[in-house]
Formats: C-alpha cells, sequence, structure tokens
C-alpha cells in the first residue's frame, strides 16, 4: 500500500482508492452512482472516499479538458525562458508575471539550462507574438527566449498512474 503525505497527515491508498482515482481521471463528469458501479462499491461508500481523496489533497480540481483547434487557440507553443537575475524573489515576480497570462497553461522552473518551461496555447502566430512581446520583450529581468511550435500533438495525457 503507497503512503502519500498530506500536510501533516498521511492517507494510505487502498485497491478502492485507486480504481476510484483512475475511474475519475478517465472520466470525472461521472455521477456518483455511475461512478460507484464501476467500482464496485456502495454509493455511500464511493461519495466517502471522492470526499476524503479531495479533502487531502490527491484530487485536486474537476475540469473539462478542451480541444484546442475547437475553441480558437490552435498554436501550441513550449517557451524555454532564461532570467538575467536568478534572485529568488526574480524568480517569484516572473511566475506571477506569466500565472496571470491565461495563454500560459503550465509553467515550471527547472534545471538545468533554462530557469523556466512554459506550454502556452494561443489562437495562431500573431496572437504568439502579441503574447512574446507583453511578457518577454517589454521585462528588463528576462534574457533569452526560445520558442519552440507543434507541428502535430502524438500524445496528450491528463492520467497519472496510480
Amino acid at each position: 500500500m503507497k503512503r502519500y503525505s498530506v500536510k501533516d497527515d498521511a492517507i494510505q491508498l487502498d485497491d478502492l482508492d485507486r480504481r476510484i482515482l483512475n475511474a475519475l481521471q478517465a472520466d470525472a463528469s461521472r455521477t456518483n452512482n455511475e461512478l460507484a458501479a464501476i467500482v464496485h462499491a456502495s454509493p455511500p461508500t464511493c461519495l466517502r472516499r471522492v470526499k476524503r481523496l479531495t479533502e487531502a489533497g490527491i484530487i485536486a480540481r474537476q475540469v473539462a479538458i478542451l480541444a484546442p483547434e475547437k475553441v480558437g487557440a490552435a498554436l501550441t507553443a513550449i517557451v524555454e525562458i532564461t532570467l538575467d537575475n536568478q534572485a529568488a524573489e526574480r524568480y517569484t515576480e516572473f511566475e506571477a508575471l506569466v500565472a496571470a497570462e491565461p495563454a500560459v497553461l503550465q509553467c515550471y522552473r527547472v534545471s538545468p539550462g533554462p530557469d523556466f518551461v512554459l506550454i502556452v496555447q494561443v489562437a495562431d502566430m500573431p496572437a504568439y507574438h502579441a503574447l512574446a512581446h507583453r511578457l518577454f520583450a517589454t521585462q528588463a529581468n528576462i534574457r533569452n527566449v526560445r520558442s519552440f511550435f507543434s507541428l502535430h500533438r502524438s500524445k496528450f495525457e491528463t492520467r497519472i498512474a496510480v
């Protein structure tokens, strides 16, 4: 049984927890009764488990995953950012800047190499150019920006093996 530390508490995931997590990762829109039937548990038990997993922070949130090209955001850019000054407060400032930008879907502080890697979803190249100017060109602490544009997405998965 795997033990996950959540805040100061520890929660142990059993087989039912794993079945629930896998089923929710496949389709979180199911009703509690549908979920209970799939994982072979009673609806009250299933509801309690989901509540416990959510309160423990294992289920962070439930969302709908959209097809970017169908909502006007067909261009994916992977962007490497290197800051000029790597002081902790500069990292925090940059993270706050990109956190406020809806087109930035993911931001990772990485090592070695660049300081950050961003996943950006925009409509097209002019939209990317506007975003790059707004976020990168006008910031004094950005030393280098290197962008890669997706030609084809061969895999996109949100599931985590549990």
